[in-house]
């Protein structure tokens, strides 16, 4: 480079000439130093801190970019690997950049070193198959993620670790079969992640037993359309509890939730999720749900309770009022008796009674930007110390019932099966069967004979036996017949048994068993 330095006049008021040696240098570093502001390439529009490089054939950054830009976008090019080395010099005032439709199949750690300050990243519509760990740990003012439209099927728990100030995700359009749970619970959850798309991929259901973690800020933020669900009264249950909320990604896409019945059957019916009388799923399921999340909550009789207002507007700068069942405002710093308000939108009541059962109202209004949200909770109240009396009776009474049952049954077998004989049975019943033995010589006696007991001497009573002769004569027909010296002392016999009913008397004269005569 030549140089020419041409010998100015002096003029009155003119630059002195030692001055003008300055104003050379001045100019020469200018033109031969390379610019702080860099040069627009040929291939690119530069406007002041804005550049597009689209569909320029591009497989890296230019070297030359003005190193001030605060935009830049290389979409529809030929960029495939994004490594250490793909923007070949620092952009640390670089606060959004957008490489869509390309080529990236991959993306390795340090791959964003030199651009330490982004804000937003556009890498949908791309080639992606998985997310490795720690990919993004040195964007740690990211707010905005975009990864839409890929073939992402993994993600690495650790994958959007460091991010701590994301606020947007998108993931919609993948091949994921799983939800990423593990941007809201565990050691790499995103405090920050207020919105998460996840639609239209893969994911045929939701981790219900962990989805009640995620906080309301968090939860009104997913949105979960367009995947092949398979029909389920908990995932009803959750959508139609965010569809009472005003959820605006139930919302906004209410047509597009949809499940099939049958999780093995590829022609299976496509069924509106958020339809009335969906399966006939039990309210029963649907209020165990809305307890989980939050919706309803059990107190008891003199018991403190806690009730949080999970709002989505929820910060510093948040201002919470509860409305009680009576239309009663319920405010922070003010006495409210059994009632208090906590400035962080905290409802407590110190002993709970039946009167204070009901809808309970949490209203939380954002000064900042004017925002608002109702959030509706039901209390219940209930008397633990009577439910638990009633269980105690009715666990008496069925006890009672089945004891006195078991013991009839017993007495019933042991009546039976199992009856004693007394002993005196035993030995009349064997007298009977001597005396039958021998009855056929014995004759009616007039008296006891004279080896009778004492005890029966001393009693007065004679005992005789009347015994049937087996006469064939004509004209007895079958009647007993006496011998003649016999004929008033059974006369006396018959007599004395006269207060018996005929038939007791027939059967006894008639009968082997031993009489007794009164004297």
């Amino acid at each position: 480079m030549s140089l020419r330095f041409h010998t100015l006049p002096t003029l009155p008021g003119a630059v002195k000439p030692g001055c003008r040696v300055l104003l050379c240098l001045l100019v020469i570093t200018v033109m031969v130093s390379p610019s702080a502001s860099g040069m627009c390439p040929t291939a690119c529009i530069c406007a002041t801190d804005i550049v597009s490089c689209t569909n320029k054939n591009l497989s890296k950054v230019p070297g030359n970019l003005f190193r001030l830009i605060r935009r830049l976008d290389l979409s529809y090019n030929r960029i495939g690997l994004l490594d250490a080395d793909w923007i070949p010099v620092s952009f640390v005032k670089l606060n959004t950049l957008i490489i869509r439709h390309n080529n990236i199949t991959s993306i390795s750690t340090g791959s964003f070193s030199t651009t330490p300050n982004l804000k937003c990243l556009d890498l949908s519509s791309n080639r992606l198959k998985a997310l490795k760990s720690a990919v993004f740990q040195e964007l740690k003012d990211l707010e905005v993620l975009l990864l839409y439209n890929n073939h992402i099927s993994y993600v690495d728990p650790a994958a959007f670790g460091g991010l701590s100030h994301l606020q947007k995700l998108y993931l919609s359009g993948n091949l994921l079969t799983q939800f990423p749970m593990d941007l809201y619970v565990g050691r790499f959850r995103l405090a920050d992640l207020t919105f998460l798309d996840v639609s239209y991929n893969r994911i045929p259901s939701i981790p219900m037993h962990h989805i009640n973690l995620v906080p309301g800020k968090q939860l009104r933020g997913i949105y979960l359309h367009g995947n092949p669900f398979v029909c389920d009264c908990s995932l009803y249950s959750l959508l139609i509890f965010w569809y009472r909320r005003h959820f605006s990604s139930v919302i906004d896409f209410k047509n597009d939730y949809t499940c099939r019945q049958w999780s093995d059957s590829r022609h299976s019916g496509q069924l509106s999720l958020l339809q009335d009388s969906f399966l006939n799923c039990s309210e029963s399921i649907i209020n165990s749900s809305f307890h989980a999340l939050g919706f309803i909550h059990e107190a008891q009789v003199g018991e403190r309770l806690v009730v949080h207002c999970d709002s989505k507007t929820g910060n510093g700068n948040t201002d919470f009022i509860w409305v009680g069942p009576d239309n009663r405002l319920l405010e922070p710093d003010k006495d409210l008796g059994n009632f208090r308000v906590f400035y962080n939108g905290s409802l407590v009541i110190e002993s709970p009674g039946f009167e204070d059962a009901g809808v309970y109202s949490c209203i939380a209004m954002n000064r900042q930007r004017l925002l608002n949200e109702t959030v509706d909770i039901m209390i219940n109240v209930s008397n633990f110390t009577i439910n638990r009396s009633h269980a105690h009776e009715a666990f008496n009474t069925a006890f009672t019932t089945l004891a006195a049952c078991v013991a009839s049954i017993v007495l019933v077998l042991l009546y039976l099966y199992l009856t004693p004989c007394p002993c005196k049975c035993k030995s009349k019943r064997q007298k009977d069967v001597l005396n039958q033995s021998s009855a056929h010589t014995s004759i009616l006696s007039p008296g006891p004979s004279g080896d009778a007991s004492a005890e029966d001497r001393k009693a007065g009573k004679r005992v005789v036996f009347l015994e049937p002769l087996k006469d064939t004569a004509a004209g007895q027909n079958g009647k007993v017949k006496l011998f003649p010296s016999e004929t008033v002392i059974a006369e006396g016999i018959l007599k004395s048994t006269r207060v018996k009913s005929d038939s007791d008397s027939v059967n006894s004269v008639f009968s082997d068993t031993p009489f007794v005569e009164s004297t």
